[in-house]
């Protein structure tokens, strides 16, 4: 088995950095990265008979520091599910280098529009949201927390689940609304929107993106066109920076990544468009334009998003973008 390139790994990515292009991943908390990200003999346990045994409670606490020795970003999801807390914040950047850059998921308090009919939602459960794009809200709970690191923040990305038929009147409604929110929100803060209707990549949803300097995420997505589609759409770039998240391949269930390719130790599914579009968003003449880019890449496209970047980059190389 071809070794990870951990060092090279770690040297291109820096070399990124420098010039405002970061790669990383989404989250960071895989056992299967022991060997490639991690360092096994931190975080097992060997007895005399039988495998040895991840130490769970130290790999969760402490391996965000050893992932930021390779890499100089991650998408943080854990502010999708609660708004940040200063305790919280503090246990996350406490761990990496001031040049690491935080990109975090906006609460879904705030970007959904219907709570779906799961427990976790408890009485919420089906209900509408009254806080759905509360600027105020968003301001004081989530940014609030965030002002003391606010150097070391990456993007801050409103993700909003599939709309389902009667959610919007039609699709401008929404613009409409998210034209309101986008309006009424602190400056100085680099945000991007993520979609997951086709339907809504619309010339005068990128429009209103670019009348306020947010990014369209380009996102790989199981109901999106592949992110190669997305870049060529007239309009797209709405920002002076660039937010791009590989999650799933265009048509594959999250259920179906995740019971094809756990533990994430290996390339499952070649996803050589993925692999296409990632690498030109790492190429030269990308990286050349001076402008910020927030790259991530998910377990779920490939198998190991690790090896998924370490290919893309050599793409990248290969065809001198």
């Amino acid at each position: 088995m071809v070794p990870f390139p951990r060092e090279e790994l770690r040297l291109q990515v820096a070399q990124l950095a420098a010039v405002g292009t970061y790669i990383g991943t989404s989250s960071w908390k895989y056992e299967g990265w022991l060997g490639l990200i991690y360092s096994p003999e931190k975080y097992l346990r060997y007895f005399k008979e039988g495998p040895p045994k991840v130490l769970k409670g130290r790999f969760q606490k402490t391996c965000l520091a050893e992932y930021a020795q390779t890499f100089k970003t991650v998408c943080l999801d854990a502010g999708f599910y609660q708004f940040p807390t200063p305790q919280m914040l503090e246990g996350y950047f406490s761990q990496v280098p001031s040049d690491f850059r935080f990109s975090l998921k906006v609460t879904e308090d705030i970007t959904v529009l219907r709570f779906p009919n799961l427990p976790r939602y408890g009485t919420r459960a089906g209900q509408c949201n009254p806080h759905f794009l509360d600027a105020d809200l968003f301001a004081a709970n989530f940014l609030g927390p965030l002002a003391p690191y606010r150097d070391r923040v990456g993007t801050l990305i409103f993700e909003f689940s599939h709309f389902h038929p009667g959610d919007w009147e039609r699709g401008r409604e929404f613009v409409a609304y998210l034209d309101a929110f986008l309006d009424k929100l602190p400056k100085g803060w680099d945000y991007s929107v993520e979609i997951r209707n086709e339907s809504l990549l619309h010339p005068r949803y990128f429009e209103v993106l670019k009348l306020h300097n947010v990014a369209h995420t380009l996102n790989s997505w199981s109901r999106m066109p592949p992110v190669a589609e997305q870049m060529r759409m007239i309009g797209s770039e709405t920002a002076d920076f660039v937010t791009a998240r590989f999650l799933l391949k265009p048509g594959k269930s999250y259920e179906q990544a995740v019971k094809a390719f756990e533990p994430y130790t290996e390339i499952k599914e070649l996803n050589p468009e993925a692999r296409m579009a990632l690498a030109k968003l790492l190429g030269k003449a990308a990286v050349g334009r001076t402008r910020k880019r927030y790259i991530y890449v998910n377990n779920r496209l490939e198998g190991c998003a690790p090896w998924t970047i370490v290919a893309a980059l050599e793409a990248a190389t290969a065809a001198g973008h």
